[in-house]
């Protein structure tokens, strides 16, 4: 109780004690549209916007004080957006695209503390980061790593497994492959994987690592969508 109380104080005091500077978040949206342009694999801008309204929507529903309009609120929005730009998995040099927000975030309006939150979150907040060590995230950086998370569970979080399994070659599903418990990020990228087994490996589990209040209501109802398509899936299979 202590902490969720602290938690809100420290929410109040980032959207009322930031002053009246104003935030251009389109710079974000362009250069987020300008860098995922050929992305196909469901990590395009359009899953930025998603995370950004869904992480935007928890966080005032969490905090139910706070505004739409704050800074917490467009640092929260500019993470979402900015975080598959540096992907491993999509982005050939992310230390270069890295190199390019530093330089974009202030022309948006962000101090440089923000702009320190914002770069912590977005290199830190990744499922594969975080196998073999816990990165604490800042309030913001909680809400834009749940909103990502959840965006791959539910309808969309199917729709987006069975898109990159096939860009990626893997199986629909292969019985003689069986599901592995994830250890390493090197064996997370490198293993022999079916895109059910994905489920099992790693969709399943993404509930019970939410942070925050909102996303583990949201995340626990897109996840009894899932299991039930994937037994359904099952079912169809072993007919």
């Amino acid at each position: 109780m202590l902490k969720e109380k602290l938690l809100q104080f420290l929410a109040g005091i980032q959207w009322l004690n930031f002053g009246d500077k104003q935030m251009d978040i389109e710079l974000v949206k362009q250069f987020t549209q300008d860098h995922l342009k050929d992305e196909k694999t469901g990590h395009d801008y359009y899953h930025g916007q998603r995370v950004a309204n869904l992480a935007t929507k928890m966080y005032l529903s969490d905090y139910p004080d706070a505004h739409a309009d704050s800074r917490v609120v467009a640092i929260i929005q500019t993470g979402s957006y900015l975080h598959d730009t540096i992907d491993e998995k999509i982005c050939d040099d992310p230390s270069k695209v890295i190199a390019e927000i530093k330089e974009l975030l202030p022309k948006v309006g962000f101090t440089e503390l923000e702009a320190q939150d914002i770069l912590f979150t977005i290199q830190h907040m990744s499922f594969s980061a975080n196998i073999e060590h816990h990165y604490k995230l800042p309030l913001s950086g909680q809400y834009v790593q749940d909103a990502d998370r959840i965006e791959s569970l539910g309808a969309i979080g199917i729709a987006r497994a069975f898109t990159y399994g096939g860009k990626h070659g893997n199986k629909i599903y292969d019985p003689e492959i069986k599901p592995e418990k994830l250890v390493s990020h090197d064996q997370y990228r490198n293993h022999v994987e079916t895109t059910i087994n994905h489920f099992y490996e790693k969709l399943f589990d993404l509930e019970g690592l939410m942070n925050t209040p909102a996303a583990k209501k949201e995340a626990h109802r897109r996840t009894e969508y899932m299991r039930e398509f994937v037994q359904e899936f099952m079912d169809e299979w072993n007919v």
